[in-house]
């Protein structure tokens, strides 16, 4: 029921006061009042529901640049590329002086019938995040599978920047193994400088933590002073990063021709890293290129001791509360003493066979000795 009609009708009929009937039904007596004015102007036509919506719009924008926002979204989605809102009002400004707000955009997308509304998800503000404060502080790596023509299957390594989201590489493999990633460094370093620290997850290609074997990735950071970090088992938000730019690369790759090789494969990874670090704008940082951001500040760098671990099994351990660490042999445990001043220390062990060091973790030197395999405890020389 139209409850204006009602309410004027109820007034002409009965002739209650419009400021009573107003108050009676909860309504403005001004809207009232207008109503009933409109009646005397126009009769009865004057009492039949319009619309609210304006008779014009000045401020909207003309056809051309709808047209404009419409062809930038088609050709960043054929290209593989983010084509939200945001990332469009990003290259149209570099097309135009007037461009429409972030919201406008996506009102002219939802008008076209290019987006469709999501419920809201978890507020950003509930999210916990962390950043390096500079470029080189810190560096994720991680690696993805890529399938491509005749269902091969390829392994990518990735590497960004952890303050800039630079990729600082990514290379393909059949099947990547811990050469391959000290290579990558190497190849990364010589054009970006070499990081401060390195992120990865707990693959055998990153750490020798699990399984037997010399660790060469961890062998190789330690030797150029780079502290070596890794994420939690089962927890791939600690490397949230690299893991949400394999997402990136992957939508890319997917828009593309499938590639028949793994050369052909480089070549499209290539290309997608020099757009993504220097033409496409990263929310995260605030519309800029990771290239820009990368060149904002001042570098970072190794900052640890040099350590030579060739030819050792690398172990991070903790001083227990006797003063001892422990280290498996053959199957056996033995105790190494250490003394009860270091206790809560983090070392480093290197292991070679019988042959085992105990560091700091900067470096200096607490223990060198032959294990007796004969022994449980290793005393104190």
């Amino acid at each position: 029921m139209d409850k204006g009609r009602f309410l004027v009708e109820t007034h002409l009929r009965t002739g209650r006061p419009i400021g009573e009937l107003a108050a009676a039904h909860g309504v403005h007596r001004s809207w009232l009042y207008k109503r009933l004015a409109r009646y005397r102007r126009e009769g009865e036509a004057g009492l039949e529901l319009r619309s609210r919506s304006p008779k014009s719009t000045p401020t909207k924008y003309s056809a051309d640049i709808e047209d404009a926002v419409v062809r930038l979204r088609k050709e960043l989605v054929d290209l593989g590329m983010d084509a939200g809102a945001a990332t469009i009002q990003f290259h149209l400004a570099k097309e135009i002086d007037s461009v429409p707000s972030v919201p406008t955009i996506w009102r002219m997308l939802k008008a076209r019938g290019f987006v469709t509304p999501q419920p809201h998800k978890r507020p950003r503000s509930s999210w916990v995040r962390f950043e390096a404060d500079v470029p080189n502080e810190c560096w994720q790596a991680d690696v993805t599978h890529v399938v491509v023509a005749n269902d091969m299957v390829f392994e990518v390594l990735n590497m960004i920047d952890d303050h800039s989201r630079l990729c600082v590489a990514s290379r393909a493999f059949v099947s990547t193994r811990s050469p391959d990633v000290v290579r990558s460094l190497h190849g990364a370093a010589s054009q970006w400088g070499y990081p401060q620290s390195f992120l990865t997850d707990n693959g055998a290609i990153f750490t020798a933590s699990k399984v037997k074997g010399l660790g060469a990735m961890e062998a190789e950071l330690l030797s150029l002073g780079i502290t070596s970090k890794h994420g939690k088992p089962y927890h791939p938000q600690t490397q949230g990063k690299i893991e949400r730019f394999h997402q990136t690369l992957k939508k890319f790759l997917d828009q593309q021709d499938p590639a028949t090789s793994k050369k052909q494969l480089q070549r499209q990874l290539d290309f997608f890293v020099e757009y993504y670090n220097g033409t496409r704008p990263h929310r995260a940082l605030n519309r800029r290129t990771p290239l820009e951001a990368f060149s904002a500040r001042e570098k970072a760098g190794p900052t640890g001791p040099k350590i030579d671990a060739n030819g050792y099994r690398i172990r991070h351990d903790k001083v227990d509360i006797s003063g001892c660490v422990t280290v498996r042999h053959r199957g056996k445990l033995h105790h190494i003493g250490l003394g009860r001043p270091y206790s809560g220390w983090r070392v480093i062990m290197l292991i070679n066979g019988l042959d085992i060091r105990i560091l700091g973790l900067d470096g200096s030197p607490l223990r060198h000795l032959t294990l007796d395999a004969t022994k449980d405890y290793q005393p104190q020389a």
